[in-house]
């Protein structure tokens, strides 16, 4: 027997649906019909994949979080994308791109949770 991975969950101290908001610009995937501003969750759905799932908590996070996404642009390069996020609200954390052109570059939703943007497969494809 496994398991299937349901929900990949977002912890928010602030407003699901305005986190979710900013996943859906950084994913593409919709936000479920039902979701409104202030309620205490909020999914972004795709067929067939894990469901991202953003709750409402009372604490804040205080740690670096132990489990996080790593994105590989799939119609732009990883600079690009990079350009793309933060001009969404992500901001910048650590920068790992190497001058040969490989690396990533580590980057923080809105709430602080930390993700990664590698390069894309044109890019590795190219060497």
């Amino acid at each position: 027997m496994v398991s299937n991975i349901h929900n990949i969950t977002f912890d928010t101290t602030g407003d699901p649906y305005e986190l979710a908001t900013f996943w859906s610009a950084v994913t593409g995937r919709p936000m479920h019909d039902d979701d409104v501003p202030g309620d205490p969750e909020a999914v972004l759905i795709a067929e067939g994949q894990p469901a991202l799932l953003f709750v409402r908590v009372p604490e804040g996070r205080v740690v670096k979080n132990r489990v996080h996404l790593d994105l590989q642009p799939g119609d732009r390069t990883r600079d690009e994308e990079v350009d793309r996020l933060i001009g969404a609200g992500a901001t910048l954390v650590e920068d790992h791109r190497r001058p040969d052109g490989t690396g990533w570059v580590t980057l923080a939703d809105p709430e602080g949770n930390e993700f990664c943007v590698e390069r894309s497969a044109a890019e590795r494809a190219a060497g």
